[in-house]
Formats: structure tokens, C-alpha cells, sequence
């Protein structure tokens, strides 16, 4: 069995029994074409069934020159994957990237934004243009339910449950779930829905699609990481920020004012609560407000 062959049946695998999304299978994608391709420039003839330990660690002694230790850790994990799938499938007896190990890594604590800094950039957008109460909508949307951008740019009409307070979401591996929505959130979309939307020559394939371009489709991730940097620059925000930026900030925010951190694991839709608690790393000052507020051994 070649390269090409056998990638396809992983990535089928990936995609219809294991469910994941199609940024998650492009990323495995790239990372055994990395593999492929260094394969081939180095004129060596092993495949997939029969690739060595050796082979492989002279590989992951390459991609280290230059790529960090996030981006080799991550070629890593998806090779392993790779040919996880090629022993349950008989294909070969071992795994090569068994004994090879990750680099070391440091947990990236998530960069956030104040309130006072949300609502100045908010606060740039020109209103007077079509597109300034869908991006406001937009930023409030992202901040006030704490979405991913593929989760905000898949939103549909059909998902808005207003009467109830809520939106339905689809997040990774195409998992649902309800998220509350505030009556701030809501007046704005419902002002560039009726105000806006409305008027906008919308193509058949995006009738249901909640945030439009000019041209009436769906916005891509990457319009939408534009209008956040270009609204950053414009309110003079330093900090490297991006559409995530706000689903980290609504978490950071929830926790510093007394949230569960299950209703916080629920509400981003994270699989493990350990995801979640990378924001109890953020401000120690909150946690130390809390044992002093509600343990019964706090001093007086």
C-alpha cells in the first residue's frame, strides 16, 4: 500500500467513524504529507507498513530544526495517530513513534481582554455602514456566548432560540449543545438582522446562515479574524488578539465573578474539564478571594 492510498482510508476513518471536523482532518492531512514529502526529498523507499523507528526519528530530528516545540509536538501526536490506525488495521505490527517522545512544552496561558478594552473596540465601529451592526454583532456574539469562530461563522437563524434565552451550537466533531444568550447579544442581533440582513441579496446556500457577507454567503474564519485585527488596531489594543480572544476572555470573566467551572465546561463545550481549568492559571488574586470568602477556616 502506497502513501496517497493509505491516507485516504485514515482520513475516511478520521472523518466517518471518528466524526472529527474538517479543519481537524486538514491538519492530519498536513502533517502526514510533511512526512510524505520528506519522505520523497530524501529519496528514501520505505512505506507506510514498512517505515522504521529510525527512519522516523531521523525525521522528527529535521522538522526540530525548524519548527517550535508546539509545532513538533503537534506532527508528532497526528503521526502517532496515523499509524495507531495502521496496526488496528492489521496493515503493520508496531507503531515507529512509540519510543519517540514529545518535546517539552510550557502551558501558553490564554491572552484576554479587559471589559474596558471590549468595549473600546467595540466602540470603533463605524455603525453608520451596513457591515458595522453585523460586526458588532458579530464581537458581542463571540464574547457573550464564548464561541469558536467555525462555531460562529456555521450559526444559523434555525439555531436562535431567543424566546428561551438560548442558541443552539455546533462545535468540534459536529457536538451540539445550548449555550445562554443575553438580552444585550440578542437586541444586537436582532437590529442587524431586521436592519441589515434583511436587505441583502442572500444566496440559496446561505438563507439560513446567520452572518452574511456583502455578497449574501456565509463569512469565511478568515473575514472574520480580519475584522477583529483591523477593530484592534483601530482602538489601539497591543495585544496580539483574535477571534478566540473573546471566547477566552467570556471564560476568564465568568470565573473572576464567582461562575462554576462546570457551567463554564458546558458552555464552552470542552470534552475534559482540565481544558477548562487552564483559567484558574489566570488571576490568582480571584482564587485567593475565594478560599478567603467561603472555606470555613478563613481568617477573620
Amino acid at each position: 500500500m502506497n502513501w496517497q492510498n493509505l491516507r485516504t482510508d485514515y482520513l475516511n476513518y478520521l472523518r466517518l467513524e471518528r466524526g472529527l471536523s474538517e479543519n481537524s482532518i486538514s491538519n492530519y492531512t498536513l502533517d502526514i504529507r510533511k512526512l510524505e514529502e520528506w519522505v520523497t526529498s530524501n529519496n528514501i523507499t520505505e512505506s507506510p507498513v514498512s517505515i522504521r523507528e529510525e527512519t522516523m526519528q531521523k525525521f522528527v530530528y529535521d522538522i526540530a530544526i525548524e519548527m517550535n516545540a508546539r509545532s513538533q509536538s503537534r506532527i508528532i501526536s497526528g503521526l502517532r495517530g496515523f499509524f495507531n490506525y495502521l496496526v488496528f488495521e492489521d496493515y503493520r505490527k508496531d507503531n515507529p513513534m512509540d519510543l519517540i517522545e514529545s518535546p517539552k512544552i510550557g502551558r501558553k496561558l490564554p491572552d484576554t481582554l479587559s471589559l474596558t478594552e471590549i468595549d473600546a473596540l467595540i466602540s470603533t465601529i463605524d455603525l453608520s455602514k451596513p457591515q458595522g451592526e453585523r460586526n458588532r454583532s458579530i464581537i458581542e456574539t463571540l464574547y457573550g456566548c464564548g464561541l469558536r469562530v467555525s462555531e460562529l461563522t456555521h450559526l444559523k437563524l434555525s439555531d436562535l432560540y431567543f424566546d428561551e434565552g438560548f442558541i443552539k451550537v455546533t462545535g468540534k466533531g459536529d457536538k451540539q449543545r445550548l449555550v445562554p444568550i443575553g438580552l444585550q447579544t440578542i437586541r444586537y442581533i436582532e437590529i442587524y438582522r431586521k436592519e441589515v440582513r434583511v436587505h441583502q441579496n442572500i444566496q440559496p446556500e446561505a438563507a439560513d446562515t446567520l452572518f452574511l457577507n456583502r455578497r449574501g454567503k456565509a463569512l469565511t474564519r478568515a473575514m472574520i479574524f480580519t475584522i477583529v485585527k483591523r477593530l484592534a488596531e483601530k482602538a489601539g489594543i497591543r495585544k496580539n488578539i483574535s477571534p478566540h480572544t473573546f471566547r477566552h476572555s467570556f471564560a476568564t470573566h465568568l470565573l473572576e465573578n464567582g461562575a462554576d467551572l462546570r457551567a463554564i465546561q458546558q458552555m464552552l463545550g470542552h470534552e475534559s474539564i482540565t481544558t477548562t481549568e487552564v483559567y484558574t492559571h489566570i488571576d490568582k488574586r480571584h482564587l485567593k478571594e475565594v478560599i478567603n470568602r467561603y472555606h470555613p477556616r478563613k481568617s477573620d
